[in-house]
Formats: structure tokens, C-alpha cells, sequence
């Protein structure tokens, strides 16, 4: 199979809330194209992407999942990301190394919570995208209101290429049938006799003139501010070109400043090849996107930043962004930035500083190992790829040439804010069970996995439905005889108060007398789940550098640890590194380490020790006649409600509550709304634990 040209690829991401479609879509775009002969469907398990077992029973998409296709003069890589929030994780990671975005809103539900989420990811990561808006043939969907929450909720700029002939389903007085293009001012209708697959173009009816217009004038009016072109035909009175049209709303697009709005509804196959048309014309190729940035090291070990632009003749460096762990050899899903990748090479982790074998590469086609399809020999700038034969790497590790070593930036994932005890039943069972641990953290970052001396293994995720899945893939599909405790929060700690310590080391240790002092500064520091951050003002002559850098490293060691009181993990905390006393002869790393790790202790103990517990965003969608009730029990759970409002007889609800008093909440939720309500949480902060729960855990660590 030849390299693909660089700029016939689009890497993109399916990327919504929770029953948007996005699947659906992805399984459409594959049926269109002609990778597929016939599209699955969700409810009965058989799309693509969705292989699992437990996403095919859930009718969710849990894992990321990758597929190739051709689609008129480009080659697709697209990314169908999960909807939930518990795998937000998989959502990052893709978002990391993709070029563009579909964004899929459901007609009827509109902007959701979930949907704010993904957007504020694609934001963070500077990814273009393209709006679909989905299921205009629902009950209750409405063009007009999604589009302006997009505008609205998103703060986004959105730009409508079409808009819907009709809305709702066949029943409607006047039911979904068709999509207006505005460039081209015509009427699509999609043929359902041939599945949608014929298209004809024509004329718009008498009565949605108008409507044509309107929207036309305000697409045309946004375009105004990027194109000096547009301008001067309108002044004339010229008519636009649909090419000039397109070329601008490109040009807009790649520098984030619009978002180009599509309409249709995946399932029943209408408006789907033009959003396939609006992935080429109005999404990146990787020769378009900025230079990857990372960092290199001189002789010094001191980084400079550095920049690699996506060209062949560029030293090759490409980004881990996600494992899929198999006995037979794990396959690292592999995007390439720069240069060429070849089978039966060696690369550089920078890193861990060790080499990698590339036994083979794939052009990956859908989850799982056994899903692959195209083995190539060579991969080039801009492709994403399989790779097997890889030992040491994991989500996140940079791979590169050894003769031009770069680090890129990793990916960053979300704290884990729930744990559950596990324990095997036998000391057999042990062994297997610690194997098939590491195999889950290979796949999924965000899972944690910590021992404890009781015998039993902590494992955390982020959230129940996340535990929940490595619970059944435990028991299912590796048939472990292990016992599950119930899930609990995972707590972490901080100080109160900023204070100044000296730690010292007097120690006569196997004859040798040791001295040391250390003077740290330790106070609370940071929003949200900022993790312990570790300064280093110490005056040059404080310390022999080779010391120093142990007084760093050691006080480092020491922040990855535990609370002194409660045992939890640290957080939201600043150390800073001020001064120190040494004798020649007497003062060596151990000396170094004993001061560090005393110093510490009485900067957590002086500081005055706060146990933080995790507060998620609660949003909730239901009908108006519930709200009260829902409000009421949120209260009871110690939620603040920090905004609610109407719409079309339905109330949004958002709140924040501490996620110890919402185990079991999805239940409750719907049982107070007869099943019609509708949730999602997300991790938002950690706050000070109310006094019966520190009085809990201090009772616990006596």
C-alpha cells in the first residue's frame, strides 16, 4: 500500500454528548463511502466501532476507536470518541493528536452537558471544527435553538451551510425531509429507496425562499469580517461564487474563528455525505495545522523548546496516544508529526531514554487487536498507525529518531476521584489478577492501581460506570475469582495555612555522623485538581549541585506521597526549596533525604492538615413538574444549585455536590422523575470535607 499524500489526510474526531449519534454518524460516513455494504446499528450491537461486548450491550461507546476510509479525494482517519463522562480520558487523548472535529448535537436535547465539555477540550487543544446538527426528524427537534445555544452555551461562532426543509417526524404537520444548501441554493433531498445514497439537487420550494434567504444574508454577513472579496461583490451587488464561499469559510474555519453548522439525521441517512464533503473542504490536512512544539535537552540537561513542521525531509517524531494490550504483543496507536516510520526499525523514547523496537505497522481499522486491516511497510507525516513490537512505551510517550531526540508535550488526565477495593480468592488467583491489572492500565491511563498492606488492591477510576466496566471485564472476560468491596471516595489533602520549616539530619548511621538542614516553605496553592507543585529557590551556594538536585528529587518523592494525618494523596500545595546548611564529610544524599523528609512532616503537621473531598457538576435535564422534588433531594445530598433555567417545558438544572452523597444517584433521579429525567456528572473541584466526615477518617487513621 503506497504513503498517503500529506495533504489528501484528515485526521478527525466524532466528538458529542452521550446519544448525540455519534456512532450512528461514524457508521453512516462508512456506508457512504463504501467501506462498508451495509451500516450496523446501535441498539443491536453491530456497528463497527463499537466492538466490545460491554458497549454493545450498554448501547454506549466506551472505547476510542479508529477507522480508515476513503471519501472523494481524501483519506479519512476518524476517531468515534465516547459521549460519557466517566471516559472523558479517551475523548482527551484523541483530541491530543487530531487535526479536526465533528461536533454532533442532537436536534432535540440541543447543547448538553457533555457537549460543553468536549468543546472546551477542543478549545484547549486548538482544533477546528464543524457542527452536525442530528435527528431533525425527532419529536421536539428545533434548528433555531440549537443553533443559537451553540452561539450562546459555547460562545462559539457558528455558521449555518444548510438548514432543515421541515422539521420532526413523518407525523409532523410538516415533517423533516430534505437539507437547503445556502452556497449553492439548492434543495438536497436524499433518496430512501436507494438509502440515501442518491441525491438530487433541486429547486427550493416557493415557501422556504425566504427562509433560504435570511439565512443566506446572515452566513453571508459573518463572512464579511473574513473576506475583503465578499465585501466588494456585495457593495456591487454582485452575486457570490459558492467557490469563493467555500474558500473563505475554509480560511475561517483553520484559524478557529467559525464553525460551519450542517443538519440532518444520521439514522435515517440524510445529510450525511455533506458533512463527509464539509470534513474536506473546511478541515485540516496536517500540512495545515502548526508545528508540533516539544522540548530538546543539551549537554546540560536544560530544555529548549523546539518545533517540527509536518515534512518527510523533518527527523520523524510521533505521539503515543492510546494501547491496546494483547498477549500476543500490545499495539500502540501511533500519530505521526514528522518524517517517515518504518517497519522492522528502532525508535528513541526520550522519555525513559531506551530504544523501541517497530516490528510492524497497520493502518488501523476498529477496535481490538483482531480488527486491523492494511499491514504497511512504511508510515508517513500526518498518518495515524498501529504499531507492534514496542515494550516500554505508554499513553503519552513521545517516540522519536535517537539522532534528533525531541520530547513532545504529554497528555494530561483528569484526577480519579472514586476507589474500589479488590482481593483475589486465592494466592493463584493473585499473580493473574496483579497481570491483568497492568494489562487495564496499559489500556486506559486514568485507571489507577495501588496495594495495600491489608492484601486487597485499590483500584480508582472516574466514576461508578467506570469501575463498573473493569468490575464486569474482571470477572467476563478474564474470568478472575476476585471479591469486590464497595466503592469509595477518593479523598486527598492539602494545608491550611502557609508556613516555614526547617527539617535537619543529626544521625550517627554505621559510624558516620550525618548533618543536614533544609528550609522549605509549604502553603496552600491552585484551583481545581492542581497537584503538588515543587519550587527551587535556593541560593547557588546553599549547595553542591549534585546535592541539590537530590534536595529537589527527594522533596519531589515526598509530594507524590501521603497526607500526614489522613494518608491521602496531596494536593493543591506549593514547596518551595529556600535554604540550607551542609558540612563537608558529613552532609551526603541520605543525609539530604532524611532533612527533605523531615522537613516535610512538620511543614504538613504546622500547616495545619485539611482533608478535601471531591465536589462534582451535577447537570440535570427534566421535565418542569419534577424539578421541585429533584431540587429538594439534591439539597438533602448537600448540593449548592449553581443555575437552573426553562426551555420548552424542560428545566436544567446544574448543580454541585460532593460526590460521597451520590452513590446510587441515577436511581434516585429517576425514580423521583418516573424515568424522565436525565444526568451527567463530571469531576469540577475539591473542597474542604465537613467536620462528621474528617471525624470519620480521623477516628480511622487512630
Amino acid at each position: 500500500m503506497p504513503p498517503r499524500k500529506l495533504e489528501t489526510i484528515r485526521n478527525i474526531g466524532i466528538i458529542a454528548h452521550i446519544d448525540a449519534g455519534k456512532t450512528t454518524l461514524t457508521e453512516k460516513m462508512l456506508f457512504f463511502s463504501g467501506a462498508k455494504h451495509r451500516a450496523g446499528k446501535v441498539d443491536s450491537g453491530t456497528t463497527t466501532t463499537d466492538a466490545d461486548p460491554e458497549e454493545q450491550e450498554r448501547g454506549i461507546t466506551i472505547y476510542a476507536a479508529c477507522v480508515t476510509f476513503p471519501w472523494r479525494d481524501v483519506t479519512v482517519n476518524l476517531l468515534d470518541t465516547p459521549g460519557h463522562v466517566d471516559f472523558t480520558a479517551e475523548v482527551e487523548r484523541c483530541l491530543r493528536v487530531l487535526d479536526g472535529a465533528v461536533v454532533v448535537f442532537s436536534a432535540r436535547e440541543g447543547v448538553e452537558a457533555q457537549s460543553e465539555t468536549v468543546w472546551r477540550q477542543a478549545n484547549r487543544y486548538h482544533v477546528p471544527r464543524i457542527c452536525f446538527i442530528n435527528k431533525m426528524d425527532r419529536e421536539g427537534a428545533d434548528f433555531d435553538r440549537v443553533f443559537k445555544q451553540i452561539e450562546s452555551r459555547l460562545q462559539a461562532r457558528p455558521v449555518a451551510v444548510q438548514v432543515p426543509l421541515g422539521v420532526g417526524p413523518a407525523h409532523a404537520p410538516s415533517p423533516f425531509r430534505g437539507v437547503i444548501d445556502l452556497i449553492e441554493e439548492k434543495l438536497l433531498v436524499f433518496d430512501p429507496e436507494t438509502e440515501g445514497k442518491t441525491i438530487s439537487k433541486q429547486d427550493i420550494p416557493a415557501e422556504y425562499e425566504e427562509l433560504a434567504q435570511l439565512w443566506r444574508s446572515e452566513m453571508l454577513e459573518v463572512l464579511y469580517d473574513y473576506s475583503n472579496e465578499i465585501v466588494e461583490l456585495a457593495l456591487q451587488e454582485e452575486p457570490v461564487p459558492a467557490d469563493l464561499i467555500r474558500r473563505t469559510l475554509r480560511d475561517a474555519t483553520l484559524h478557529l474563528q467559525i464553525q460551519p453548522v450542517f443538519c440532518g439525521t444520521a439514522l435515517h441517512n440524510i445529510g450525511v455525505q455533506p458533512v463527509l464533503d464539509g470534513v474536506q473542504e473546511y478541515l485540516p490536512s496536517p500540512a495545515e495545522v502548526p508545528p508540533v512544539k516539544g522540548v530538546v535537552f543539551d549537554k546540560k540537561k536544560q530544555p529548549k523548546d523546539e518545533t517540527r513542521k509536518a515534512e518527510l525531509d523533518e527527523p520523524f517524531c510521533g505521539l503515543v496516544f492510546k494501547v491496546l494490550p494483547a498477549k500476543t504483543g500490545d499495539m500502540h496507536w501511533v500519530r505521526i508529526y514528522s518524517g517517515e516510520l518504518h517497519a522492522n526499525s528502532r525508535m528513541y523514547n526520550p522519555r525513559l531514554d531506551v530504544k523501541e523496537n517497530v516490528a510492524q505497522l497497520w493502518h488501523i481499522h476498529a477496535y481490538g487487536a483482531d480488527r486491523q486491516e492494511g499491514q504497511v511497510k512504511e508510515a508517513t507525516t500526518g498518518d495515524i498507525v498501529g504499531v507492534i513490537g514496542m515494550r516500554h512505551s505508554v499513553t503519552g510517550d513521545t517516540i522519536c529518531d535517537s539522532k534528533a531526540p525531541i520530547l513532545l508535550e504529554s497528555i494530561q488526565f483528569p484526577e480519579t476521584v472514586i476507589s474500589m477495593a479488590i482481593e483475589p480468592e486465592s494466592t493463584a488467583e493473585r499473580k493473574k489478577l496483579e497481570e491483568t491489572l497492568d494489562m487495564l492500565k496499559r489500556q486506559d491511563p486514568t485507571l489507577q492501581i495501588k496495594p495495600s498492606e491489608t492484601g486487597q488492591t485499590l483500584i480508582s477510576g472516574m466514576g461508578e460506570l467506570h469501575l463498573e466496566i473493569v468490575k464486569n471485564r474482571l470477572l467476563r472476560d478474564f474470568k478472575l475469582n476476585v471479591k469486590f468491596h464497595k466503592p469509595q471516595v477518593s479523598y486527598r489533602e492539602t494545608i491550611s495555612k502557609a508556613v516555614e520549616v526547617t527539617g535537619e539530619c543529626h544521625r550517627m548511621i554505621a559510624g558516620v555522623q550525618l548533618f543536614a538542614k533544609l528550609t522549605i516553605r509549604m502553603e496552600p496553592f491552585g484551583e481545581g485538581a492542581q497537584p503538588v507543585v515543587v519550587l527551587n529557590k535556593l541560593p547557588f551556594e546553599a549547595l553542591p549541585e549534585n546535592l541539590r538536585e537530590v534536595a529537589v528529587e527527594a522533596l519531589n518523592d515526598s509530594a507524590q506521597g501521603g497526607g500526614e494525618i489522613y494518608g491521602f494523596p496531596l494536593m493543591k500545595l506549593r514547596v518551595t526549596l529556600l535554604g540550607a546548611e551542609y558540612q563537608d564529610g558529613a552532609t551526603d544524599e541520605q543525609a539530604i533525604r532524611i532533612a527533605v523528609a523531615d522537613a516535610f512532616r512538620r511543614g504538613l503537621q504546622e500547616g495545619g492538615p485539611v482533608l478535601l473531598e471531591p465536589i462534582m457538576k451535577v447537570d440535570l435535564t427534566a421535565p418542569e413538574e419534577y424539578l421541585g422534588d429533584l431540587v429538594n433531594d439534591l439539597q438533602q445530598r448537600r448540593a449548592i444549585i449553581a443555575k437552573t433555567e426553562s426551555t420548552g417545558g424542560m428545566g436544567l438544572i446544574e448543580a454541585h455536590a460532593p460526590l460521597e452523597k451520590l452513590f446510587g444517584y441515577s436511581g434516585d433521579m429517576r425514580s423521583l422523575s418516573q424515568g424522565r429525567a436525565g444526568c451527567s456528572m463530571e469531576p469540577l473541584d475539591y473542597a474542604p470535607a465537613p467536620p462528621e466526615v474528617v471525624k470519620r477518617y480521623t477516628e480511622f487513621a487512630m
